[in-house]
C-alpha cells in the first residue's frame, strides 16, 4: 500500500461557503505536485452546513476525511484530533477561510523532506487584517520570541508544516495551538524554520478573532514556558523561589537581631519595627513556595506520564 506523503489538517468553524473552493484548490495543487495526500476537515461544532459540505466532498474525493465535534471545543482540540488521525509523512495545517494559500504546500513539503526541518512555520509578512488584530499580534510575537527563545515572526500563523513525529509527540489542549513550535522545541525537535507565505483577504464569513485572546494568549505562553522547563521538575522552580524568599526573610531577622543586641540598645521591640513584618511575610511566602513544589512533586510521582520520554530510535531491541 502506497504511503501518504501529505496530511492536510484543517480545523474549521462555520466555513461552509469556503470549503468547496478550498478543496478544489488543494486538490489541484497536490495533484500537480505529484503528492499522495489526505485532507482532514475537523468540524469544531459548526452551526451552519459545514458538515454536510464535508460529506459531499468526501463522496466525490476519497482523500477527504472528516471529524465532527458535538460542540465547539476550540482550535487546539480540533488540531489535536487531526494530529491523532493523520497518517502522512508530513502534516500541513491551515485555516479553512481561504486566507492561507494551498500554493505554499509543495515548498513547505520540500523544506521538511529535503531541508530536514522538524517544523516550518508560515510568516504572513504582508497581512490583510485590521489594526485591531495586527498590533496585538506584533506584541504577542515579540513576547513569545523573548520567552521561548524561538525566533519566529509569526507564531500564530495557521499555515505550518511538521514531520509526522512532531505532531505525534505533543499534546494540545486549551489554546496551546499558538505555541506548537515551542511545544516541539521542548519535546526535543530543535530544527524550526520559517517561510514567508501569502496572506489573502477573507472571502467569506467573519473572523473568529475574540477579545479573550488578549488575556488567554499571555497566560498560555507562561504555561507553555513553565511546563517546557519545569514540567517534570517543579521543585526546581518552586523550591528555589521558596528557599530564596525564606533566606531573605531570615537574613532580615538576623540583621535586626544583631542591630538591636550590639548597636541600638533601645526599649523598642523587634515586633514594633516595620522590617519585622517584611521579614515575617517573606519567610511565610518562602515556606508556601516550598510546599507548593513539594506537592507538585508528589502529584508528578503519581502521574501516568512521569516516565514518558520521547525515543528517537532503537537499536538491537
Amino acid at each position: 500500500m502506497k504511503s501518504i506523503q501529505v496530511s492536510v489538517v484543517i480545523p474549521l468553524f462555520n466555513e461552509d461557503e469556503s470549503l468547496p473552493e478550498l478543496h478544489h484548490w488543494l486538490q489541484r495543487v497536490l495533484q500537480n505536485a505529484g503528492l499522495s495526500y489526505e485532507i482532514l476537515f475537523i468540524d469544531d461544532g459548526s452551526k451552519d452546513n459545514s458538515w454536510a459540505v464535508i460529506e459531499g466532498l468526501s463522496a466525490q474525493d476519497t482523500a477527504v476525511k472528516g471529524i465532527r465535534f458535538q460542540k465547539n471545543y476550540g482550535k487546539s482540540a480540533a488540531l489535536h484530533m487531526g494530529f491523532e488521525a493523520a497518517i502522512g509523512d508530513v502534516v500541513i495545517t491551515m485555516d479553512a477561510d481561504l486566507q492561507d494559500s494551498p500554493d505554499e504546500i509543495p515548498e513547505l513539503y520540500r523544506l521538511i523532506t529535503e531541508a530536514d526541518y522538524d517544523v516550518v512555520s508560515g510568516w504572513k509578512k504582508v497581512r490583510h487584517d485590521p489594526l485591531s488584530k495586527t498590533i496585538p499580534t506584533k506584541l504577542y510575537n515579540w513576547a513569545a520570541r523573548r520567552i521561548t527563545g524561538i525566533h519566529l515572526h509569526d507564531f500564530n500563523c495557521g499555515l505550518k508544516a511538521y514531520k509526522s513525529a512532531v505532531v505525534k509527540s505533543i499534546e494540545l489542549y486549551g489554546d496551546m495551538h499558538r505555541y506548537i513550535p515551542a511545544l516541539a522545541k521542548y519535546a526535543g525537535f530543535q530544527k524550526i524554520g520559517e517561510k514567508v507565505v501569502e496572506h489573502r483577504a477573507r472571502k467569506f464569513g467573519v473572523t473568529k478573532f475574540g477579545l479573550n485572546r488578549f488575556l488567554n494568549g499571555p497566560l498560555d505562553l507562561m504555561t507553555v514556558a513553565f511546563m517546557g522547563k519545569f514540567g517534570k521538575k517543579p521543585m526546581h522552580f518552586f523550591g528555589a523561589l521558596g528557599v530564596l524568599m525564606f533566606m531573605l526573610g531570615f537574613g532580615l531577622f538576623l540583621y535586626m537581631g544583631i542591630d538591636k543586641l550590639f548597636f541600638h540598645h533601645t526599649a523598642e521591640r523587634l515586633s514594633e519595627r516595620s522590617e519585622f513584618f517584611v521579614a515575617l511575610v517573606a519567610m511565610i511566602i518562602g515556606v508556601q513556595f516550598f510546599l507548593a513544589g513539594f506537592v507538585s512533586e508528589l502529584i508528578g510521582r503519581n502521574s501516568s506520564t512521569r516516565n514518558h520520554y520521547l525515543v528517537a530510535s532503537r537499536l538491537g531491541l
